[in-house]
C-alpha cells in the first residue's frame, strides 16, 4: 500500500520479565526463600496483520516471461515473414517494426496462443480466450512495462495480504478487464496483463478506504494514489491501448479489494490478544459498520456486473451501441493520430513467384516475391502494407 499501517508484524508480550539480583553479605542471615524463576517472554504473531512471504507475484513474472519466450518460438519470424528484426536470434526474432513495433510476434501467433478474439469467444464459445490473454503479451516493451509494473505494486501487496487473496485478485480483475474489452472493443485481438494491474491498483485504493482508521497519513497516501491511478488512466487514451480492459481491471479489482482485503478494527485486535489481566475497552465487533457494509454492497456489485456483463457478451452486444461516447474512454482522436485501428485486409493473387497485395483500407497495392505464400505471411505483409 502506498500508506504504511500503524502495526506491520504485530507482537504483544503477554508476560513481563523481571531481574532479581542477590548480593552476598558476611553477617549470618536466615535463609531466604528463593523467588520463583522469571517466565520467559512470550510472543504471539498477530495473523490479521502478519508478513507474508512473497512468492506468487514473482512467479507470475516467471510465467508470463516463459509464456512470451514460448510465443516468439512459435511466431518463427524468419519463415512466416519476409523481413525480420534482430534476425541473429532467429526463430526468436522480431516482427517488422510496422507490423509490430513493440518488439513481439505477428498477431496471427498471438491468435494461436490465445489472445481475446471477441468473434471466437461468441461463435466457437471460446470462453477460456478471456483468461488466457491476461498471460500474453505484444511485445518486449509490452512485457518489461507489465511486469516492472507487477514487482512493484503486487510485492507489498502479497507481503501484506498473502498469495491467495491477491492470486484470486489478479486472476478476477483480468477477467474483469477482458470482459470490458470485449464488449467495447470487437474488431481487434488484445493481450496482456495490464487489466489485472488494474485491478491490483483498485484493490490499493478500496484498501485504504475500508482500512482507513489504521493508517497514518492517510489523506497524502490517498492523493498520491489517486494521482498514480488518474496518469495510468490518460495514457490509456493513446492508440493502440486498450483502455477499457483498464478500467474493467480497475474497477473489479477496486469492489473486490473491499471484499478481500478489509483488516478488523485496532480495538478488537488488542482485546482478542492482549495478556491476562490486561484491561482494555470492550470491542464487540470484529470490523466497523461501514467496512461491513462496503464488504456487502460490493460483494452484490460483482456478482451482477460480472453477470450482466457475460450474458452481454454471450448474446453478441456491442457496448458502443449503448454509448455513443464511450469509445473516447480508450482513443481521443488528434491531429498527431488517428483512433482508427480496424485490422488490415487485404485482397491477394499469386501468380507463380509473384504475391500481388492491396489494402481494402487505403488502397495501396505491392508486388513481392514469395512462392508459395502461407496465410501468416500473406498477413503479415499486409499489415506492413496498410500501416
Amino acid at each position: 500500500m502506498a500508506a504504511d499501517s500503524q502495526s506491520g508484524t504485530n507482537q504483544l508480550r503477554l508476560n513481563s520479565r523481571r531481574s532479581y539480583v542477590v548480593h552476598p553479605v558476611d553477617i549470618e542471615t536466615p535463609p531466604l526463600t528463593s523467588p520463583a524463576p522469571a517466565t520467559p517472554a512470550v510472543f504471539r504473531e498477530i495473523k490479521h496483520f502478519k508478513k507474508w512471504v512473497v512468492w506468487l507475484i514473482p512467479a507470475f513474472v516467471i510465467i508470463n516471461t516463459i509464456m512470451f519466450i514460448i510465443t516468439m518460438y512459435v511466431n518463427n519470424c524468419p519463415k512466416n515473414s519476409v523481413s525480420c528484426i534482430a534476425t541473429f536470434l532467429g526463430r526468436f526474432s522480431f516482427q517488422p517494426f510496422k507490423e509490430n513495433p513493440l518488439l513481439g510476434p505477428s498477431s496471427s501467433t498471438l491468435q494461436k496462443m490465445g489472445a481475446l478474439d471477441v468473434k471466437k469467444v461468441v461463435d466457437d464459445h471460446q470462453g477460456w480466450l478471456l483468461i488466457t490473454c491476461n498471460w500474453l503479451h505484444g511485445g518486449v516493451f509490452h512485457l518489461l512495462a507489465n511486469m516492472l509494473s507487477l514487482l512493484v505494486i503486487g510485492y507489498r501487496l502479497e507481503q501484506e495480504f498473502g498469495f491467495v487473496r491477491i492470486g484470486l485478485l489478479y486472476v478476477i480483475s483480468g477477467l474483469g478487464g477482458s470482459l470490458m474489452s470485449s464488449l467495447f472493443i470487437q474488431s481487434n485481438i488484445s493481450v496482456g496483463a495490464s487489466g489485472a494491474l488494474f485491478g491490483l491498483l483498485g484493490a490499493m485504493l478500496s484498501e485504504l478506504v475500508t482500512n482507513w482508521t489504521i493508517y497514518t497519513s492517510k489523506f497524502g497516501a490517498l492523493f498520491t494514489l489517486l494521482i498514480i491511478i488518474a496518469i495510468n488512466l490518460a495514457v490509456g487514451i493513446l492508440p493502440h491501448v486498450d483502455n477499457f480492459a483498464h478500467i474493467g481491471g480497475f474497477l473489479s479489482g477496486f469492489f473486490l479489494g473491499f471484499v478481500f482485503l478489509i483488516r478488523p478494527q485496532f480495538g478488537w485486535v488488542n482485546q482478542r490478544y492482549s495478556p491476562p489481566g490486561y484491561r482494555s475497552s470492550e470491542v464487540k465487533s470484529k470490523f466497523k459498520t461501514y467496512q461491513c457494509i462496503f464488504w456487502i454492497l460490493s460483494l452484490v456489485i460483482l456478482i451482477v456486473g460480472f453477470t450482466v456483463g457475460l450474458v452481454m457478451l454471450l448474446r453478441g452486444v456491442d457496448a458502443n451501441e449503448h454509448c455513443s461516447w464511450c469509445h473516447y474512454l480508450s482513443c481521443v482522436p488528434t491531429s498527431k493520430w488517428s483512433c482508427n485501428s480496424e485490422p488490415a485486409y487485404c485482397s491477394s493473387t499469386q501468380t507463380g513467384d509473384q504475391l500481388f497485395l492491396t489494402c481494402s483500407s487505403n488502397g495501396k497495392n505491392g508486388t513481392y516475391t514469395y512462392p508459395n505464400a502461407s496465410s501468416s505471411q500473406i498477413q503479415g505483409l499486409c499489415s506492413q502494407l496498410c500501416s
